[in-house]
């Protein structure tokens, strides 16, 4: 369980450190104005926030078997069918909303940024 649990927040990072490269490619296009670009990765990452809430609240609809986490566990650290199911797709949901957090969090700084540039003016 350890190795899956493990193995799912490193999927979930790696998806989110794709997204976030494209939020920091569009925040560093609009840095000729720092309050849009505040204020356009704070919007990006709460819509991170909602597809990963999202793909929490999916995950126990998905087939295990076709998700990266079951292809990057070795073969002998694979669970029974029936449990198999079960515990991946927990282990999914709970780096799902870990990391829904963080993004949550990292939206409300970039948008009070922006809006503390904004008051500033």
């Amino acid at each position: 369980m350890e190795d899956i649990n493990r193995l799912a927040q490193v999927t979930v990072a790696r998806a989110c450190a794709f997204a976030f490269l494209g939020i920091a490619c569009v925040m560093v296009g609009l840095s000729f104005d720092p309050r849009a670009s505040f204020e356009a990765g704070g919007v990006l990452t709460l819509v991170l926030t909602f597809v990963l809430i999202l793909k929490a609240n999916g995950a126990s609809r998905t087939n295990h078997r076709r998700t990266e986490l079951w292809s990057y566990l070795p073969e002998r650290a694979r669970p029974a069918e029936p449990q198999a199911k079960v515990m991946v797709s927990l282990a999914l949901r709970e780096a799902y909303f870990t990391f829904a957090r963080l993004s949550a969090a990292l939206a409300s700084g970039l948008l009070a940024l922006s809006l503390l540039l904004g008051l500033i003016g």
